[in-house]
Parts: C-alpha cells; sequence; structure tokens
C-alpha cells in the first residue's frame, strides 16, 4: 500500500514541458496558429503546390480543432513543440512538396462488397 501511495505522489509531481497552466498553453497554441496563417502567403510563395491561400487556412483551422480536445498539459506542449518543428520545416524549406500535399490526401472510397457494387464498379 506504500508503495501505491509513493508512486501516486510521483505522477502528481511531474512537471508540464512549457506551459505552466492551462492559459499559457492556450496562448502558446494561439501563438503558434498565428505563425502559421501568417507563414501561408510566403509558403505559398516558395512552394508551388495547386491550393488557394483560403485552403491552406482552411487546412491549417482543421489540424488545430483536430487537437482541440486534449487537456493534458503534457501533451499539449508536445503537440505544440511538433507544429513549431513543423513550421520550421516549412519556412525554410526542408520540406519537400510532396510531404505538404500529404495533408490534402483524398480519403479512400470503402471497396463494394455486394454483387451489384462490385458490377457497377467494374471489379470481379
Amino acid at each position: 500500500v506504500k508503495m501505491a501511495s509513493q508512486a501516486a505522489s510521483v505522477v502528481r509531481q511531474v512537471k508540464p514541458i512549457l506551459s505552466i497552466n492551462r492559459e499559457d498553453a492556450r496562448r502558446k497554441v494561439l501563438t503558434l496558429y498565428k505563425a502559421w496563417i501568417r507563414q501561408v502567403p510566403i509558403s505559398l510563395l516558395t512552394y508551388d503546390i495547386p491550393k488557394s491561400e483560403v485552403d491552406c487556412k482552411r487546412k491549417i483551422r482543421e489540424e488545430f480543432k483536430r487537437h482541440a480536445h486534449l487537456t493534458d498539459l503534457r501533451i499539449i506542449d508536445t503537440v505544440i513543440i511538433k507544429g513549431q518543428m513543423e513550421l520550421q520545416e516549412v519556412a525554410n524549406m526542408w520540406k519537400p512538396t510532396g510531404a505538404l500535399m500529404y495533408y490534402w490526401k483524398e480519403t479512400w472510397e470503402k471497396k463494394p462488397t455486394d454483387f451489384m457494387s462490385k458490377f457497377l464498379s467494374g471489379q470481379d
């Protein structure tokens, strides 16, 4: 029983990576978001991708909203660090165009399972 209480106290004493509290984490996320939005016009000039500025900003918003459910400060800080590294790769043109286009990958349609759907799609 004593070991369990010691382990629980160790878990509670783990410090966050960057953020002190939720407000600090929120401020850092918003700063990163603004940096990404400011980088869009520059990236469109340097990378030759067939997307508009509106498409890029929409995709950035989608990526940030994908992580909106996170509550643990350490995980939020880790995602912030990854986002900063990704932004640095894009800003310095270390990321190839194909890797950038991966964010707009097409979704795969499920293969038909019944006879009529297979027939209409041209499968055996």
